[in-house]
């Protein structure tokens, strides 16, 4: 068993680095990590234990969500007043004993735009209506452990993207167009747990799909392919007194739309009271460092429910500050 995984994942790396860039991509509203944890950590959660929020890196990591119940709510403002809110629940009946259903929403919402139609003055335009574009992405997905080491996930979403409509001269009349796409595209990945104490290695492919034209010009949704490694660095270094993690996580990735980036993530756990995160995200000119904060009342042991609060602001040069929140609920 463990050589045909290794094979399968030596193929779907092949694959991955054999893909043609293109200059474009739509629907890049995909690629925004919305979740605080994930944001602070520099996005690299591929290998990590997940939870509903899981749906939106590696869905194969759901599988071990440890309660019956994971619901899940961020709010992303991000750059140039653009506002992202996403929504996950992860369902584990039984265990987990026939793996784990999620459903996942977000949400886009690209604020106020000052429309424009063609006219025969100075300007050649004159102001029309104000726009409001928006993208909303619904998407269903299913982990399972296969065994004690191996978990598959997949998940099938449906996104759409509105840009407003526009005024535009066809022959000698004026057109307005609505300016609409939608796509289906699928997530899927995997999760080897290698038996070396902590040490996972995770690997997802995300937004696969067929080209999408909002008008004539085709474009392609913004494919992923990232593998990861993660481990609880004081499973291999003793550290006397209270509970404490100090979780590793490192992923490469491969996006169709622009190169390879590795990123870095860390994050120290105490008492499962708080945590302290930051990261490292190689290849950008924007938002290379990212840190963050999450409290939990898991540590306080008084219910079977508990409750997730994290926090990341990350710098994003010339823009300002990204601020995310997110809110977590398990019993």
């Amino acid at each position: 068993m463990p050589w045909k995984i290794g094979m399968m994942m030596m193929f779907l790396i092949s694959v991955s680095y054999s893909q043609v860039k293109w200059a474009q991509t739509g629907f890049d509203f995909l690629t925004v990590s919305n979740d605080a944890r994930a944001a602070a950590m520099g996005d690299a959660v591929n290998s990590l234990p997940g939870n509903a929020d899981a749906l939106f890196h590696n869905p194969a990591t759901m599988a071990e969500v440890p309660s019956a119940l994971d619901v899940t709510a961020s709010v992303n403002s991000w750059i140039a007043d653009i506002k992202h809110l996403t929504f996950g629940m992860a369902i584990s009946p039984f265990a987990g004993e026939y793996g784990v259903l999620g459903i996942s929403v977000q949400s886009v919402d690209y604020g106020d735009v000052q429309g424009t139609e063609v006219w025969n003055n100075s300007d050649g335009f004159i102001n029309t209506q104000i726009m409001n574009p928006s993208a909303l992405a619904v998407g269903i997905g299913y982990a399972r452990m296969i065994s004690e080491q191996f978990g598959v996930g997949a998940r099938v979403q449906f996104a759409y993207q509105s840009l407003g409509n526009s005024v535009v001269p066809s022959g000698n009349t004026l057109v307005t167009k609505q300016n609409v796409a939608k796509a289906v595209s699928y997530d899927f990945g995997t999760i080897f747990k290698t038996g070396i104490k902590s040490f996972d290695f995770g690997m997802s492919i995300r937004n696969f799909s067929e080209s999408v034209a909002f008008e004539q010009e085709s474009f392609q949704l913004p494919l992923l392919f990232t593998i990861g490694i993660s481990a609880n660095i004081f499973d291999f270094v003793q550290i006397p007194g209270p509970e404490q993690k100090l979780l590793l996580a490192i992923d490469a990735t491969h996006p169709r739309s622009h190169p390879e980036q590795v990123k870095v993530g860390l994050e120290y756990q105490f008492m499962k009271l708080i945590a302290l995160r930051g990261g490292y995200i190689s290849g950008n000119s924007e938002d290379s460092f990212t840190y963050g904060v999450g409290i939990s009342s898991a540590g306080l042991g008084i219910s079977s429910a508990n409750f997730e609060l994290d926090f990341s602001d990350t710098p994003f040069g010339v823009f300002s500050n990204v601020r995310r929140v997110t809110a977590r609920f398990t019993m």
